[in-house]
């Protein structure tokens, strides 16, 4: 689904797929899989996320960027996105998880942000792809 990018003091990623609304979805479980061990996240309730930028990078970055306040601020666990609009200047989507529980969900990494440092989204012959860089 993606693929780990090692970097000195931040991490990465990379995602294909065949359309935008796939690739930022898998974008979105990317990060949430490197904050978190996913694999007991019940889809238990689901929250809006959206976000506007001027391109296809500053719109991955400002996605992004949502997942991971949803992850700080409201301490919810996101398993699984689903984009239901986007175009180069707005996204409009849904995340399924539940909320944080030290005693069942596992931290892996605290992710700082999510940085422009070789940032790639675009179209390509065999599909759609991203590389990402985030903060730690």
């Amino acid at each position: 689904m993606f693929e780990v990018i090692e970097h000195t003091a931040d991490i990465g990623f990379r995602v294909r797929a065949a359309t935008p609304e796939e690739l930022f979805a898998r974008a979105g479980e990317a990060l949430m899989s490197l904050a978190f061990e996913l694999d007991n996240v019940e889809e238990r309730q689901s929250c809006e996320i959206s976000a506007k930028g001027w391109d296809w990078e500053s719109l991955m970055v400002n996605w992004l960027s949502e997942v991971l306040f949803v992850l700080d601020a409201r301490r919810l666990l996101l398993r699984r996105f689903e984009v239901t609009r986007i175009s180069p200047e707005a996204v409009e989507g849904r995340g399924y998880g539940e909320p944080c529980n030290p005693e069942r969900h596992r931290a892996k990494l605290i992710i700082k942000g999510v940085t422009y440092h070789q940032l790639v989204v675009e179209q390509r012959p065999e599909g759609w792809y991203a590389q990402v860089i985030l903060d730690i």
